[in-house]
């Protein structure tokens, strides 16, 4: 259990010095608190929820009854499963600033690419009802979807810059320039993000954008960096794949909106905190010059 020791004392120590700042800016800020605190504190929340994303379970009911079976002596102050998912949507704000703390280092190589977060299968969009003004109807390459995209930037390290999720319907390219505020050298993705304007904006303020070309487009001249970079785009879709497969960001059993934030901030937090990430492990000069060969 020295990972869960560790776990818990990470977010702990974040979250005593984000409460003081945090609490501050409320309206409610020097004023008496109506109804009684949650005997479980934040940080336990958040190291359960980030722990979830971490395990093999599938299914959140099946872990919560395993942490209050195996687990108890760590959460003596364990609540019951409805108070939990009941109280589960004050985790949002602190979730999201624990992921701006474990943001990734710009290194100046980056990738960017969009997943689709489905909320339920096509069959049955027209009888969801929890996210009905929320989630649309998108296309991929794997063909159309209900729900929403994560759009997601990471490093040569397979470390999150910057994330955001829209609802299924909006293009890829659209959020290019709002996701790379901040970041500078050279930005890789796919067809989806082909803006000639928007390249033009990024290139003022020191991105260079790099994608692949569609059919009927001339071939521009590129480096051999360039090229090897771009070819190793598919590190981004790896990660994607492991936030949805291992760190389980998407599944169609949300009853809650606020809830399906949470997972998926959850998600991405237990990724963040994950010891071995996808990585191109660009060392030298001759690591690119075999990715070529």
């Amino acid at each position: 259990m020295n990972d869960l020791c560790t776990l818990f004392c990470s977010i702990d120590d974040f979250w005593q010095t984000f409460k003081k700042e945090w609490e501050q800016h409320l309206l409610s800020f020097g004023q008496k608190k109506r109804g009684p605190e949650p005997e479980l504190s934040i940080s336990e929340m958040m190291t359960i929820m980030i722990l979830f994303h971490q395990s093999n379970y599938r299914t959140f009911k099946y872990f919560y009854l395993y942490v209050s079976t195996h687990l108890r002596a760590y959460f003596p102050k364990l609540i019951s499963y409805d108070r939990f998912v009941y109280i589960q949507k004050t985790l949002f704000i602190p979730l999201f600033a624990y992921l701006l703390q474990n943001r990734g280092v710009i290194t100046g190589i980056s990738f960017i690419d969009a997943t689709s977060i489905r909320v339920c299968h096509n069959k049955r969009i027209r009888r969801n009802k929890v996210f009905g003004k929320l989630a649309k109807r998108g296309k991929t390459t794997a063909g159309w979807f209900y729900g929403f995209k994560l759009h997601l930037v990471i490093n040569d390290r397979g470390e999150i810059l910057a994330f955001q999720l829209t609802s299924g319907n909006i293009s890829d390219v659209s959020m290019m320039e709002t996701l790379s505020k901040g970041i500078w050298g050279k930005l890789f993705g796919d067809k989806g993000y082909i803006s000639t304007e928007i390249a033009q904006k990024l290139f003022k303020k020191g991105l260079q954008v790099f994608t692949n070309l569609r059919s009927n487009m001339k071939q521009k001249l590129l480096s051999w960096k360039d090229k090897a970079l771009l070819r190793k785009r598919s590190l981004i879709e790896t990660v994607n794949d492991q936030l949805k497969n291992i760190s389980q960001i998407e599944h169609t059993r949300h009853r809650s909106p606020n809830n399906f934030l949470v997972n998926l901030l959850s998600g991405l937090a237990a990724y963040t905190l994950q010891a071995k990430k996808p990585s191109l492990n660009l060392s030298d000069d001759l690591n690119l010059g075999l990715m070529v060969i």
